[in-house]
């Protein structure tokens, strides 16, 4: 160090060889520096690793916000998912408790179809009585909202089925009507002929109705209760015109802050400190998305510097390997996750000021949000030999991996569309494309093999042998030819990081030109491409020994 001083001290009497000597020793300095890990920085100029310590503190804040937030959104979900059973139960007849396929209740008669229809109005208008929940009709401006039923058919048919006959005008038309639950025996005398049906006509009947709740269970967590408006929609889907009318019941649920309330016997949880949690949060990720731009932002610089280095003193153009090493990914990773933490907070913030109710949106960006900070932590443990392999393996194998994907994906979307239109109708799990997908990727896993097999219907031997055939030929092309080939490749990388921490890594322009520099002088001051900044500090005893192997690891 008091050699390059000399040299600053008397750079102008040393002259242009000296002075191009001069910088050459200072960025490979930076250079070194830059591709050091915290400790290493720590040791060197003895400058507290700031940004490890946001991340640190970051993972715990995030993550306890995560755990926070989940609690409250399990009971939402639970409170939504249990009023829909409840509703099934109170309005729909012989509703046996578990959905068939994608409805509740199948009918087959006429007099079903009646009985069903009056038992919904027959319910509702004993709403108050029959259930055990805090249940109740909706009001506007003090008005009862009334309950809809609007029926839809072919504005015009005649079908004759013995004689291979019908005229139909295609054509839709939908009459509608409303029913008052405190005047019940007026309004059936009065509406008699629109439950005249013609069901070769009829296409659906549907009955909307609004009630409101109260989630009263947030009260034995300290939070206040929501106000919870359903919107309820009962469908009589007959479509099909197969003889089975299939009944759907549907529920919106739309939660404001209740209006008028009072708790007491319990101690108010106070929201304002979930609130300054939530701000800390914004600020420790406003923090390191700052440092991680900082970060980007001088590395572009640096690699400007040593591109600039090599065209004037080698007259030699920078690899792309080498330029690669300075755009760091874990930094746009970072970066990525802490604007999705910032959103998803803000998000949290405003539920819990009962401003939105978008539960689901907030759980998605702080979900994504805190894997992307825990796979982010990987980073730091790359800095260690041992723990590097997974790194490197998945650095070296990605862009195999993603050619043979590319090629085996298009064998599988023939696969896939072939299953769809030749097995989709006799087969439960090729009803769609995306079932059929996922059927193919658990028959790869070796997943609902035997029951796959034995749910085909057999009434079509031409389709059950040909679904033999299928089956047999993806499973055997899939498990023991593609999967294996897919794992010989992870394999091969490996192998090839394992081989060369034995032997060494390929030597670059790069590590070449930081292996010419024996030790990195200490600096009271720091260069100006020091990344994480701070006065040294005697608690980071860990960092302080002297490191085993002075060889450069480059990670990216």
């Amino acid at each position: 160090m008091e050699l390059l001083v000399q040299y600053h001290d008397g750079s102008e009497s040393v002259g242009p060889l000296g002075q191009g000597i001069i910088k050459e020793e200072i960025l490979r300095d930076d250079l070194k520096y830059y591709f050091m890990s915290p400790c290493e920085k720590y040791r060197a100029r003895r400058q507290l690793p700031w940004k490890l310590g946001v991340q640190i503190l970051k993972i715990v804040m995030i993550t306890s916000q995560l755990i926070l937030f989940g609690l409250n959104n399990q009971l939402v979900v639970s409170y939504k998912e249990e009023n829909a059973m409840t509703f099934k139960n109170l309005f729909l007849k012989d509703y046996s408790g578990v959905d068939e396929e994608d409805y509740s209740v199948a009918l087959y008669s006429q007099q079903a179809v009646y009985d069903s229809l009056f038992y919904v109005l027959d319910q509702y208008r004993q709403l108050g009585r029959l259930s055990v929940g805090p249940i109740s009709y909706a009001e506007e401006d003090g008005k009862l909202l009334p309950l809809v039923i609007c029926k839809e058919y072919y504005k015009r048919g005649n079908v004759e089925p013995s004689d291979d006959a019908y005229d139909i005008d295609a054509q839709l038309e939908k009459v509608c009507m409303t029913h008052d639950p405190t005047n019940v025996s007026q309004w059936k005398a009065e509406n008699v002929s629109f439950f005249n049906l013609e069901f070769y006509r009829l296409v659906d009947i549907k009955i909307t109705f609004q009630l409101k709740g109260i989630n009263l269970q947030t009260v034995r967590s300290h939070e206040l209760p929501d106000c919870y408006v359903f919107f309820v929609t009962i469908t009589f889907d007959n479509q099909c015109h197969s003889g089975k009318i299939k009944i759907f019941l549907d529920i919106d649920a739309l939660s404001s802050a209740c209006k008028n309330w009072m708790i007491s016997g319990t101690a108010q949880k106070n929201t304002h400190y979930l609130l300054v949690f939530d701000g800390f949060v914004i600020l420790v990720c406003l923090t390191s998305a700052v440092l991680c731009t900082r970060s980007i932002v001088l590395a572009v610089k640096l690699l400007q510097r040593f591109s600039r280095f090599f065209r004037e003193n080698y007259n030699h153009k920078v690899c792309e390997t080498d330029q690669k090493e300075f755009l760091n990914g874990w930094y746009v990773l970072v970066i990525v996750s802490d604007a999705m933490a910032i959103v998803g907070s803000i998000l949290k913030m405003e539920i819990q000021a009962k401003s939105l109710t978008s539960y689901d949106v907030c759980s998605i960006f702080l979900g994504t949000s805190t894997l992307m900070v825990w796979v982010g932590v990987i980073r730091y443990l790359g800095y260690f030999q041992k723990y590097n392999v997974l790194i490197l393996t998945m650095k070296t194998a990605f862009p195999k991996v993603i050619r043979f994907c590319c090629c085996a994906g298009m064998i599988y979307l023939g696969y896939t569309f072939c299953g769809w239109i030749v097995l989709g109708p006799y087969h439960e799990k090729f009803e769609g494309l995306s079932r059929v997908a996922e059927s193919l990727f658990s028959l790869v896993n070796g997943d609902d093999m035997y029951t796959t097999f034995a749910q085909l219907k057999d009434k079509n031997s031409l389709v059950w042998l040909f679904s033999r055939v299928y089956l047999y030929s993806f499973i055997s092309l899939f498990i023991y030819m593609v999967l294996s080939l897919f794992i010989a490749l992870i394999t091969d990388a490996y192998d090839t990081i394992k081989n060369y921490q034995k032997n060494g890594f390929p030597m670059t322009d790069l590590q070449r030109f930081l292996r010419e520099q024996k030790d990195f002088p200490p600096s009271e001051e720091g260069s100006e491409m020091d990344t994480e900044t701070g006065m040294g500090h005697p608690a980071l005893c860990c960092c302080r020994r002297a490191p085993s192997n002075d060889d450069i690891i480059l990670i990216s």
